[in-house]
């Protein structure tokens, strides 16, 4: 049996077994003679190796798979202090992903990548970065991103919503093996939270992502996204007339009309130099007096991611796909099929691969 040692480490972790936790479970294995397989030093024997792939329950297939996706060097926006395990799950789960959308790849015809990339060591800024991607998207200056997922996966950026605990995991952009362009976002946020992950990522994408250019290690890719985010959703020269004489009352009908978050105003508006830092601290104490802090008031809207699932959906509509075909295909337990790219939504016509 061929067998890619590297891949047990992948399926194990993603199970959320240690080495001793799984050596526990399976008759005949030891935690030492685990560590040494999974180093490329030892062997297991057959019947062992069959208890290992029948107890973790992915497809013996799925262990000649090689799976890079660049995820470990991905733009994570994570909550400090995750554990190792949730890290790995996240991790490995995201790599899932990149792997789906490259097995779908083979078949299905995705938005072609049409972003135009931005090399800030040519001395652009990410608010220059981010005023030019907004003019080639076409959205005017004095208006807000609508339907954010939307303008993104036309294109060429494929959105995907997973179930993650919303204290460890915000979303994580990333290329994969096939040179995809994947964005992950945590569902559980509120929609405010999620666009602004949203523009956050994009910004990676942008200055970040390019096969074309490294970064330099002395760069600070985090707040470059975050200053191109904010930018890229409230656009300076709009926003700031309004930001002027700040008041509490004010953060509603613009929170209404930005799509963005209190708290993110408020912070747009110390950037800007259009309230100072007493202002700012009375604004957050004001915010946290109320509650807001965790839940602010009023849900804006965000529209859906569609093409992954679009793309899922036409595997079994279109190419008479069954469950068991597609675990096969992709070499995967039909949970796992079903738990990343079960959901109804179709905005995109993808074509078939002929």
């Amino acid at each position: 049996m061929n067998f890619n040692y590297k891949q047990l480490t992948f399926v194990r972790e993603y199970r959320g077994y240690s080495q001793t936790e799984l050596a526990s479970k399976i008759p005949g294995l030891s935690q030492s003679n685990l560590s040494k397989f999974e180093k490329g030093l030892g062997i297991l024997s057959a019947d062992v190796v069959k208890r290992i792939i029948d107890f973790l329950g992915f497809p013996e297939e799925f262990y000649n798979v090689k799976i890079g996706n660049n995820v470990d060097n991905a733009h994570y926006r994570r909550k400090s202090g995750i554990s190792k395990k949730d890290r790995c799950h996240i991790d490995y789960s995201n790599k899932i992903i990149g792997y789906l959308v490259d097995e779908m790849s083979d078949s299905i015809e995705f938005p072609e990548m049409n972003l135009r990339f931005i090399d800030l060591e040519e001395g652009y800024t990410p608010e220059s970065a981010a005023k030019f991607t907004r003019r080639y998207m076409g959205i005017p200056d004095s208006e807000p991103v609508k339907d954010i997922c939307t303008l993104l996966e036309k294109y060429g950026v494929i959105i995907v919503e997973k179930d993650y605990d919303e204290d460890i995991f915000d979303g994580v952009s990333f290329t994969t093996d096939k040179g995809a362009f994947v964005l992950v976002l945590n569902k559980n946020f509120s929609n405010d939270h999620k666009r602004l992950t949203i523009a956050h990522e994009l910004g990676h994408i942008i200055m970040h992502l390019s096969p074309n250019y490294p970064i330099p290690d002395y760069r600070d890719k985090e707040n470059e996204a975050f200053r191109f985010a904010a930018e890229f959703l409230m656009p300076s020269e709009s926003i700031k007339p309004s930001l002027r004489n700040l008041r509490l009352n004010y953060l509603a009908p613009l929170k209404e009309y930005w799509l963005t978050s209190m708290a993110s105003i408020i912070r747009r508006a110390k950037e800007l130099a259009c309230i100072d830092e007493n202002k700012y601290k009375y604004f957050y104490i004001e915010l946290s007096r109320r509650g807001y802090t965790k839940h602010e008031p009023i849900n804006v809207e965000i529209d859906e991611p569609s093409v992954f699932y679009e793309a899922y959906s036409l595997f079994k509509t279109e190419l008479g796909y069954t469950m068991n075909d597609l675990s096969k295909a992709f070499k995967l337990p039909i949970d796992i099929i079903q738990d990343f790219c079960e959901k109804d939504k179709k905005k995109f016509r993808l074509k078939i691969v002929r």
